[in-house]
C-alpha cells in the first residue's frame, strides 16, 4: 500500500492519542514515560504483541525472544509494538486441567486487546491450549490479527534412538507396568525427552493447533513446524510483525479469514497430519467466536482425507523431520492437488492459500507420504453416535488398532478417575483384552474442565499378555501425544445424566467406527429408568470462584466447551471514556 493511501486510514489508536484535548494529552502522556517520541503518536499503528510468556509454561519460557523479534518486525514495518501478557496455561504443569482456564485465557485476551488502544495483534501462542484460547478472544474483537506460534522442541534423544516428547511416556510407562523395563530404565528417560525449548515435538495437540492456524490462515506459511531453536523462527517473527502493520492497513481481520472454507481447510489438514482430537473442541470454539457455524458433521469432510503426515503418535517421525521434508505446506499443496483444499481461502500474508503453497516442495516421501501410499487411507476424525452417544463422540483412526476399529466387549466401568487408579491394577480386576473400559464423571463439568484422562492406562494383566490397545470410552478427553482405540467427548457427558452415566459393570457396547456407531445394548427404557434413579441421588456440587463459573456456564464437548455467554464476536468497538 502506498504511503499516501495509509495516511488515509483511520487508526483506532487514534481515538486515544488523536486529540489534543485533556483525554489526548493523558494518553500520550503516562505512555511517554517508557521513553517514546511525540512522533510516534502521529499515524503510527499501535500494534499488541500479545504474549503468554511463562516459565510455568515450559513451552512458552523463550518467547521472551521471539516477541522481540516480533517488534523488531513492527517497528521496520513503522508501527509501534506494545507488549502485554495474558493468562498463560501451560499443559504440563497446571492442575487439575489446562482446558479448566482456556476460556479464562480466552477471556482475559478479548478484554486486553478490546479495551486498549492498539489497531492489531499478534498472537504468541504455543502450548496446547493458548493457541485456541488466543485465537478465541481475537476472534471475539475482530482485529487484524497473525499468529506466531513458538515451534516444536528438537527430537528427544535416548540411546541413540528418536524419542517423542508424550508419546514416549505412554509407551514407556506401559512397558514398566508389563514388567519390560526396570524403574530405574524409566526414570533414564526422563531428561532424554525434552532437551530444547518449544512445544511437543509430535503430532500432539500444540503442533496440531500450530498446523490448524496456519491451514486456516491466520498465519504465514510454515509457521507450524519451524523448530523452536532453528534461526528461521526468528526471521518468521520478524516477518510476522512486518506482516501485521500492513494488515492494519488493508484492514485485514480476521473475519476475513476465518470464513467456512477455512474451517474446512482445517479439518481436512486436520486429517492429512494425523492430527489430535482437540482440535474438534478447539475449532468449534473459534468458530463460535468469530459467528462460522460449523458442527461435528463438518468432520465428514475428513473422511476420505489420507493421513499423509508419518509423525508420532501415528507413525514414526517427529516435528524436526516433518519441517526439514517441507512442513505444512508441502501437505497442503498435496491436498489442493487433489481437490481436497479450498484454494481460494484467504490468509495472513492476502494471498490465496493455494498462492502459498503451489510451489512447495516434499524432501522426504516417508515423512509427507504421496497421496498413492498413504499413513493411513481415510484418516480424518470419526464421528460416532448412537444412544450412548446421541450428540456424538470422536475417535481418532490414525492412532487407533484397526481390529478394534469394530468391536463387540464388555463393560468394564469407573465411576470417576480416582475409582480407574483404585482398581486397575488389581490383579482381581475381571478384565480382560476383549473389554471395553468405560470411564464416567471426567467432562466438561464432571472433572471439571475435561482433562485428558480418555487413554487409560490397561491393567498391568493384560499387558502382560503382550497386549498394547482395547477399546476405551468416556467422556473425557486424551492427549494429542496419545495412542489407541480410544473413544472421547461422548455428549452429553455423564454429569449431565448422559446415557454414559447409565452404563453398569457387565453391559455390551459395540463400537462401528467404519459405520460411526456407539451403541449400548441396552433397552431406551432400561437407560431411562437408570437415569431417573441417578438423577434422584445427584448431589451439586458448590466450589466457589472460578471453577462454579465453570460448571454453570460451560457448554458441551459438540460445543465447543466454550462459556454459554462468550459465544459470539462482539467487535473492537469500546465507549470512549471521559476521565
Amino acid at each position: 500500500m502506498a504511503q499516501d493511501e495509509k495516511k488515509k486510514v483511520q487508526l483506532r489508536s487514534a481515538s486515544w492519542f488523536g486529540t489534543n484535548d485533556k483525554n489526548g494529552f493523558m494518553y500520550r502522556s503516562w505512555m511517554k514515560n517508557q521513553g517514546i517520541p511525540d512522533h510516534h503518536f502521529q499515524g503510527k499503528p499501535v500494534i499488541g504483541v500479545c504474549n503468554t510468556w511463562s516459565e510455568l509454561t515450559p513451552c512458552n519460557a523463550h518467547f521472551r525472544q521471539i516477541a522481540e523479534r516480533v517488534k523488531n518486525g513492527i517497528r521496520e514495518a513503522g508501527g509501534i509494538p506494545v507488549e502485554f501478557p495474558v493468562f498463560s496455561n501451560g499443559e504440563s504443569n497446571l492442575r487439575p486441567t489446562a482446558m479448566l482456564t482456556r476460556n479464562l485465557a480466552a477471556m482475559d485476551t478479548e478484554e486486553a486487546i478490546r479495551g486498549n488502544p492498539i489497531d492489531g495483534v499478534v498472537l504468541l501462542v504455543g502450548c496446547d491450549k493458548t493457541t485456541p484460547a488466543l485465537l478465541m478472544g481475537a476472534a471475539s474483537c475482530d482485529l487484524p490479527t497473525i499468529v506466531v506460534t513458538g515451534g516444536p522442541m528438537l527430537n528427544g534423544k535416548h540411546h541413540g534412538k528418536d524419542v517423542g516428547s508424550g508419546t514416549l511416556v505412554w509407551q514407556a510407562h506401559e512397558e514398566y507396568k508389563a514388567g519390560r523395563i526396570t524403574l530405574e530404565q524409566f526414570m533414564d528417560m526422563e531428561a532424554s525427552m525434552s532437551r530444547s525449548a518449544g512445544t511437543c515435538n509430535t503430532m500432539g495437540t500444540a503442533s496440531t493447533m500450530a498446523c490448524m492456524a496456519e491451514s486456516l490462515g491466520t498465519s504465514l506459511p510454515h509457521n507450524a513446524a519451524i523448530p523452536a531453536v532453528d534461526s528461521r523462527r526468528y526471521v518468521l517473527a520478524h516477518l510476522s510483525g512486518m506482516r501485521i502493520v500492513d494488515m492494519v492497513f488493508e484492514d485485514l481481520k480476521l473475519s476475513k479469514i476465518l470464513t467456512k472454507d477455512a474451517f474446512i481447510n482445517a479439518i481436512r489438514t486436520n486429517a492429512a497430519i494425523g492430527g489430535s482430537t482437540n482440535a474438534v473442541i478447539h475449532l468449534k470454539a473459534i468458530a463460535g467466536r468469530i459467528g462460522v457455524d460449523l458442527s461435528l458433521d463438518d468432520w465428514s469432510h475428513g473422511k476420505g482425507v489420507p493421513t499423509l503426515v508419518n509423525l508420532q503418535p501415528s507413525g514414526k517421525y517427529l516435528m524436526e523431520e516433518f519441517y526439514y521434508s517441507g512442513g505444512l505446506p508441502a501437505v497442503l499443496r498435496r491436498l489442493g492437488e487433489n481437490g481436497m483444499l479450498n484454494n481460494d481461502a484467504l490468509t495472513a500474508n492476502g494471498k490465496s492459500i493455494w498462492d502459498n503453497v503451489k510451489d512447495s516442495e516434499c524432501y522426504n516421501d516417508d515423512v509427507i507420504r504421496p497421496m498413492d501410499n498413504p499413513l493411513v487411507a481415510s484418516g480424518g476424525i470419526c464421528i460416532l453416535r448412537g444412544n450412548l452417544a446421541p450428540r456424538g463422540a470422536v475417535l481418532k483412526p490414525s492412532a487407533a488398532s484397526p481390529h478394534l476399529l469394530k468391536h463387540r466387549g464388555k463393560a468394564v466401568v469407573f465411576e470417576n478417575f480416582d475409582m480407574y487408579k483404585a482398581r486397575i491394577n488389581d490383579p482381581e480386576l475381571d478384565i480382560d483384552e476383549n473389554s471395553i473400559m468405560v470411564l464416567k464423571n471426567c467432562g466438561p463439568k464432571g472433572y471439571p474442565g475435561m482433562a485428558e484422562v480418555g487413554n487409560m492406562g490397561l491393567p498391568p494383566k493384560v499387558l502382560q499378555k503382550g497386549i498394547k490397545d482395547m477399546v476405551r470410552i468416556s467422556d473425557a478427553r486424551m492427549s494429542g501425544t496419545a495412542f489407541g482405540t480410544v473413544v472421547l467427548h461422548v455428549t452429553p457427558e455423564a454429569m449431565e445424566l448422559g446415557p454414559l452415566a447409565a452404563v453398569q459393570e457387565g453391559d455390551y457396547i459395540q463400537l462401528d467406527a467404519h459405520n460411526g456407531v456407539l451403541h449400548l445394548e441396552v433397552s431406551d427404557e432400561e437407560i431411562a429408568a437408570r437415569l431417573e434413579k441417578l438423577k434422584a441421588t445427584q448431589v451439586i456440587m458448590r466450589t466457589g470462584g472460578y471453577m462454579e463459573i465453570y460448571r454453570e456456564r460451560v457448554l458441551q464437548a459438540d460445543e465447543g466447551c466454550d462459556f454459554d455467554f462468550l459465544v459470539g464476536c462482539r467487535g473492537a468497538a469500546v465507549p470512549a471514556h471521559s476521565h
